[in-house]
């Protein structure tokens, strides 16, 4: 059987930035085994699935080696192959997880911004489990729904970090994002989660979504200007909604074409 793909960079103006994702637009669901087999094969960060159901489309996301609940450069790769590349009309999607409920993607433009719900996060004790896995010890560190958020005094820790993969690996979770106040944005990031398959994911959308509300109440704002220090550099609009919140960027096509099934 042949399927579709497209590999697409998002989070990024051009193309070889931001965090590439595969996506597979399905006309009814794979079984579980072959869509995993399917993202292991990419070998990319992660690899999204969708299929239209009536007005709005299920989306699945796999890493080479698990699912995974939320994923946001994934999903807006998904909205851009819609907009652009299978015929969908108008300017707003709205996708359906069965992990993490509604999700809506609009467009303006080159920009698409993705409507996410804000994670719920609780502050942690620095643990040696904890703070071994860095080269540089954090100042605070929190919880959320899926990952550890650890906050550093300045931008050049967050550049100069060296993560100890096997220590950051036997946390329970799906990895650990470190963050800082940013020179020239809001707030800079990188995020580890080799538990999950990534050692360091070049974007990661759904991280945000425990970043914007964290750096929205220390700051004061509900608009910020953020940038994911990886070696492919990525660059995000975020707005805190309360309970929601926005994360918006731009993607680029690297290619499109059929694997065999």
């Amino acid at each position: 059987m042949k399927q579709k793909i497209y590999q697409v960079d998002a989070f990024t103006n051009r193309i070889f930035g931001g965090n590439s994702a595969a996506v597979c637009p399905l006309g009814q669901w794979l079984s579980d085994e072959i869509m995993q087999k399917i993202a292991m094969e990419n070998n990319l960060a992660e690899t999204a699935f969708y299929v239209k159901k009536s007005e709005q489309y299920e989306i699945r996301w796999f890493t080479p080696t698990i699912e995974v609940d939320l994923c946001g450069h994934a999903t807006l790769a998904s909205a851009f192959v819609l907009f652009n590349y299978e015929d969908h009309l108008g300017d707003t999607i709205h996708f359906h997880s069965h992990r993490s409920g509604s999700l809506t993607v609009t467009r303006n433009d080159e920009h698409l911004t993705m409507n996410f719900p804000s994670d719920i996060y609780e502050s942690i004790e620095l643990t040696e489990n904890i703070t071994a896995g860095f080269n540089i010890r954090p100042r605070l560190a929190f919880k959320g729904k899926t990952d550890y958020l650890l906050i550093y005094d300045t931008e050049d820790e967050i550049k100069h970090l060296s993560p100890n993969l096997e220590i950051i690996s036997k946390l329970v979770g799906r990895g650990v994002i470190v963050s800082a106040k940013g020179d020239k944005v809001d707030f800079v990031s990188r995020f580890f989660a080799p538990q999950s398959g990534i050692n360091e994911d070049p974007v990661t959308g759904s991280a945000h979504t425990t970043l914007t509300p964290f750096w929205s109440k220390v700051l004061n704002k509900k608009e910020l200007t953020a940038i994911q220090l990886s070696e492919r550099i990525g660059f995000l609009n975020c707005k805190y909604l309360n309970d929601r919140v926005e994360i918006s960027g731009e993607c680029k096509l690297y290619l499109s074409g059929e694997i065999e099934v």
